[in-house]
C-alpha cells in the first residue's frame, strides 16, 4: 500500500495562520510515503512569502515533491516575470522544474504548467510530457502519478480558461500509462476519472482546494489522502473544521480493463462533483 498526501494552493501571504499547525500535524499524522504539493506556494511570489512556504515544507516528516503555480511567478514585476519567472521558486522551493520521485512501488513526476506570458491560464510543455511518458514506459513501478498546478479538465461553471490542448495531453498521458493526475488552481474539490476518447477512464484526477488560503471560493480548506494499490485507489478528503482537519468522506476506485471505476457511493459532502 502506498499513501500520498496531496495539498495545494497554500498562498503564503494570504493564509489562515490558525490552520498552519493543524495542517502540518494532520499531514504528519498520515505517515505518508510522499507529500505532493501542486503549486501556488505564495500569493505574490515575494521572497518573504517563499521563506515562509519553505519553513512550512521543512516541517513535514515525509519526503515531498512540488511544482510551481501561477502565483509563484511575479505578477507586479514584469521584468522578473518574463525574464526570470522561476528564479525565486528555484531559490526557495526546488531548483528542478521537472521533479521525479521514486518510492516503493510508485513513481511521481511533476509537470510545470505555468505560463509567464498568460499568467492565469497555464500551458502544456510537450518536452516534459514526452519525458514523463518515457519515465513511465521504462518504469517497473506499479503506480504512476503526475503532478501539475493547472487542471486538465474542469466543470462548465468554472470561469477560468482551461489550458490549450489539455484533452490531447490527457490522451498522451493515458497512452503512456499514467494512473493519477493531481492538480489544484481552482480552489475546489474533484475526484473522478478523466473520460478520454481513446483510452476511456485510464487516468484518475484528484483535484484539491486550498490547504491554507483565506480565498475559499465557497468550499472549506482541504487536502487529500490517497491510499493506493496497483489496481485500487481510496481517496479521503480532509477538511478544516475549527482548528483541525478531519475526514469528510472517502471514495474508492477500482482499476480494470476499462480503466477506473467507482467502487462505492461517496458520502454527501455538499460541495462540487466527485467526493
Amino acid at each position: 500500500m502506498t499513501r500520498i498526501v496531496h495539498i495545494s494552493d497554500l498562498h503564503f501571504g494570504r493564509t489562515d495562520v490558525e490552520l498552519l499547525d493543524p495542517l502540518v500535524d494532520a499531514v504528519n499524522a498520515t505517515q505518508a510515503d510522499l507529500v505532493a504539493v501542486t503549486g501556488d506556494f505564495t500569493q505574490r511570489a515575494r521572497n518573504s512569502q517563499y521563506r515562509d512556504a519553505r519553513a512550512f515544507l521543512d516541517r513535514f516528516e515525509a519526503p515531498w515533491l512540488a511544482v510551481p503555480g501561477n502565483h509563484d511567478i511575479s505578477l507586479d514585476n514584469l521584468w522578473l516575470r518574463l525574464m526570470r519567472p522561476f528564479r525565486r521558486y528555484r531559490d526557495h522551493i526546488c531548483n528542478d522544474l521537472f521533479p521525479v520521485h521514486r518510492g516503493d512501488g510508485f513513481v511521481a513526476v511533476g509537470l510545470n504548467t505555468v505560463d509567464q506570458y498568460r499568467w492565469q491560464r497555464g500551458r502544456i510543455r510537450w518536452r516534459q510530457m514526452r519525458n514523463a511518458c518515457k519515465i513511465f514506459s521504462d518504469s517497473d513501478e506499479a503506480i504512476r502519478v503526475v503532478l501539475a498546478h493547472h487542471p486538465f479538465e474542469q466543470d462548465q461553471d468554472v470561469k477560468k480558461s482551461l489550458m490549450p490542448k489539455a484533452e490531447k495531453a490527457i490522451e498522451q498521458l493515458a497512452e503512456c500509462g499514467a494512473h493519477l493526475l493531481l492538480s489544484g488552481h481552482l480552489h475546489r474539490w474533484r475526484a473522478e476519472p478523466f473520460l478520454s476518447r481513446k483510452h476511456g477512464a485510464q487516468v484518475l484526477q484528484i483535484h484539491v482546494g486550498t490547504g491554507l488560503s483565506t480565498r475559499l471560493r465557497g468550499q472549506e480548506n482541504d487536502f487529500a489522502v490517497l491510499d493506493l494499490d496497483a489496481d485500487e485507489a481510496k481517496v479521503t478528503r480532509m477538511v478544516a473544521r475549527g482548528e483541525q482537519f478531519v475526514p469528510a468522506g472517502s471514495r474508492s476506485f477500482q482499476f480494470g480493463e476499462d480503466g477506473w471505476r467507482d467502487r462505492q457511493d461517496a458520502r454527501s459532502l455538499g460541495t462540487g462533483r466527485g467526493l
